[in-house]
């Protein structure tokens, strides 16, 4: 649902005129999220809505699909030309000099790049100056009332205890007949979801020996594995609550099928660990002294140890990414890699710190989720960290 004081406080916030949100067949998810639509109510012709800093909001509609905006409150402009469009859109701006839209400078943050080049070039010849809504997305769309915080804290629970479920079964197996498979391992965990009654989109990673290496291997039938003794294993799962507006957690942990660690991997695991505490340590001191703190920051406080460490070539993707209602949400991303993250860390939102270093032989990610509250004190959820590489078949 639209909050439009809150919308409307916050652009002056931002000594912004107004935000231009517009749509065409779906194409800006972020801002139809905003304003409240669902996900499936796509209409096909081009819509604009402009929220002013003040004031009543303005629709512009095509004829075919007058009734596009309804829900919304303010005055509505029907236009049927494309001379009516444009001239539409010159009209809903007309009073303003500084307004958002869903844009990133040289699509510098493409998660955030939702409006075509052309409808950019349009509006900015009007003599408007477009800045980025990627902060006022995430304040509106990524952060989290007190009942989702709840749910995420719930669902954390479960997904903490999945990791006992699965290094104990590994064990059983591997004690009674000597190896069991990685896809017989994600079903069993998959069983401990539905028994809680979590939900996913994508079963979990189990990842064995070189398949621990590639950051985004998928267990699968075509690719299956048997784990045996002497074998390292990558868990990485995500799973939320079963219910409406649920929100999702996210963990990564690594075990051993033995007594005791080989020194290859623990060596590894703990310059893994040393970056996960770095970034997580940046966060809890920005917050401590009130001092913004954008998302590529914490990614290169984690990058900064695993590079001096000798491994920067082998860590190949960002820190870690904003969680929400998809395991990847809409909120600021952990990255100074794949984008240069300006977007700000805030309070209310939730994101993974996952560092990672992937050899041919063997990958090692440890992945924890922190929280930034309402009162802007940090938490790491789902348990606690992770010290050691588990040696499964001493442990369980």
């Amino acid at each position: 649902m639209l909050d439009l004081p809150a919308i409307q406080s916050a652009l002056r916030d931002s000594k912004l005129d107004g935000w231009l949100v517009c749509d065409f067949r779906g194409s800006n998810l972020l801002g139809r999220r905003v304003l409240g639509f669902d996900d499936k109510d796509i209409k096909s012709r081009r819509w604009f809505y402009f929220i002013p800093a003040s004031g009543e909001p303005r629709k512009l509609v095509h004829a075919i699909e007058s009734g596009a905006l309804d829900a919304l409150p303010g005055a509505k402009t029907i236009y049927l030309r494309w001379q009516e469009l444009e001239a539409g859109i010159q009209s809903l701006v007309s009073f303003a000099r500084r307004i958002a839209m869903e844009y990133s400078p040289r699509n510098a943050n493409p998660y955030v790049s939702r409006i075509d080049a052309g409808t950019i070039e349009l509006v900015r010849s009007f003599g408007v100056e477009i800045v980025s809504s990627g902060d006022l997305i995430q304040q509106f769309e990524a952060t989290w009332d007190d009942e989702q915080q709840a749910m995420h804290l719930t669902a954390a629970v479960y997904t903490n205890s999945a990791y006992e479920e699965a290094w104990q079964f590994i064990a059983k197996r591997v004690r009674v007949v000597g190896n069991v498979r990685e896809t017989e391992v994600q079903a069993h965990i998959m069983q401990h979801f539905r028994t809680n009654h979590l939900t996913t989109y994508h079963p979990p990673i189990v990842a064995a020996n070189e398949h621990s290496g590639d950051p985004h291997f998928e267990t699968s039938l075509t690719t299956d594995h048997s784990i045996r003794p002497g074998d390292f294993v990558l868990i990485d799962l995500w799973a939320k609550l079963d219910q409406p507006r649920s929100v999702y957690s996210d963990l990564t942990r690594v075990g051993f099928v033995g007594q005791e660690v080989p020194e290859k991997y623990e060596r590894i695991f703990q310059i893994v660990a040393a970056a996960r505490d770095a970034a997580i340590a940046k966060v809890r001191d920005a917050f401590a002294a009130r001092r913004p703190l954008q998302g590529w920051e914490v990614d290169q406080a984690c990058r900064d140890v695993i590079e001096q460490a000798g491994f920067g070539k082998q860590f190949i993707h960002r820190t870690g990414h904003n969680i929400g209602q998809e395991v990847h949400g809409n909120g600021a991303n952990m990255d100074n890699l794949e984008t240069h993250e300006e977007r700000l860390v805030m309070p209310r939102t939730c994101f993974s710190v996952e560092p990672g270093i992937y050899v041919p032989e063997f990958g090692v990610r440890s992945e924890v989720n922190v929280l930034i509250g309402p009162d802007e004190q940090v938490h790491v959820t789902g348990g606690p960290l992770q010290r050691n590489v588990v040696p499964i078949l001493a442990t369980f």
